[in-house]
């Protein structure tokens, strides 16, 4: 039976007008002081999180890959949970230099992202972007979220991995992309140990789920001197109410009335960020991502960064472009491309 005029009785109805009602905080003229005030509350959105412990990094096997060298390796973020990872190593890496944090998005996990796997929308080349930033000289940590790739539990073909996940972790006062963030920036710890890596020179790339963990993780850790974020910078009135668009491991409780995109990549500013949209993209329609970045683009200006801030909008859907990307990593970075000229 329909409701009664005035009445709602769906879920989703209540989500979609709720979140048309928040107000999420935006910079105002003082945007250091707004990011001062925002830090904390970003902090608050994390809530519980691990206790530290000794990373432990082993090697479990190591593969030629012929401009680089791919290490499968493991290490620990806290008492009862390892990551598995690649570390992708150039061969002409020679002293320390810069490297990328590479995430994977919702599907098989690392294995995509560094040429294992042969995955990409229909009619698209693959999302190679870690095998194809260790060509181009980077050291490359491909590490496995929560639930993905070697991560992932077994389950009922009825049950949505993140969202049980999800579940289990909020039993225990977690949430799990606030975990997957810790495991990243044990990632970053991992780097920043490395012998051939400056730590002062990280960067930090992912599409989709990638993307959302690229946009929080370097909002929250300024260890990460320069971004991109593919396929997923948006606001929270659109993409989340597109239907089924989210899931357990995209979300931290209470972040649609406290931070939006916009505010998230306002605590990256004035760090270097480039944002890819596809105009195709169902999931994070580009037309909104033009106008929040628009909106982003002032706040860089504000703090006299207006270069450091690039959209990429292209023709095609949710899908991994690069091509505006790989250079812009190499001018933020620093990178030595393979032709032998560093990008100043």
């Amino acid at each position: 039976m329909a409701a009664p005029a005035g009445r709602n009785y769906s879920p989703w109805q209540w989500f979609v007008r709720r979140v048309e009602e928040e107000t999420p905080d935006v910079p105002g003229p003082d945007v250091q002081a707004w990011q001062r005030q925002a830090r904390r509350r970003f902090t608050q959105l994390l809530g519980r999180l691990p206790d530290r412990v000794p990373l432990n990094v082993e090697v479990l096997d190591s593969v030629d890959c012929g401009t680089y060298r791919r290490e499968h390796i493991v290490y620990d973020t806290e008492r009862w949970m390892s990551v598995p990872a690649y570390l992708l190593v150039p061969h002409r890496r020679k002293r320390p230099g810069p490297a990328i944090l590479a995430q994977h998005g919702h599907g098989p996990g690392k294995d995509e992202i560094c040429n294992l796997v042969a995955t990409g929308d229909e009619g698209s080349a693959p999302n190679l972007y870690g095998h194809e930033l260790a060509e181009r000289g980077y050291v490359v940590l491909a590490p496995d979220l929560r639930t993905f790739g070697e991560r992932a539990d077994w389950e009922p073909p009825n049950i949505y991995s993140c969202d049980h996940t999800y579940m289990y972790a909020s039993l225990l006062g977690h949430q799990l992309l606030a975990l997957d963030l810790w495991d990243l920036a044990r990632g970053l710890d991992v780097l920043s140990e490395h012998p051939l890596v400056d730590r002062r020179r990280l960067g930090m790339v992912g599409l989709s789920q990638g993307g959302t963990c690229t946009l929080f993780l370097t909002a929250w850790d300024r260890r990460v001197k320069a971004a991109v974020v593919s396929g997923y910078f948006n606001s929270w009135a659109r993409c989340a109410t597109i239907g089924w668009n989210m899931c357990g491991s995209q979300v931290l409780s209470g972040v649609v009335a406290s931070l939006d995109h916009l505010g998230l990549g306002s605590l990256v500013a004035p760090r270097p960020l480039l944002i890819e949209s596809g105009t195709s993209d169902n999931i994070f329609p580009a037309e909104t991502a033009v106008g929040e970045v628009a909106r982003l683009r002032e706040v860089y200006r504000a703090l006299g960064a207006a270069d450091r801030l690039e959209h990429d909008v292209y023709d095609g859907g949710h899908k991994w472009h690069g091509v505006q990307a790989y250079p812009f990593l190499d001018r933020w970075l620093g990178n030595v491309t393979p032709s032998g000229s560093r990008v100043a």
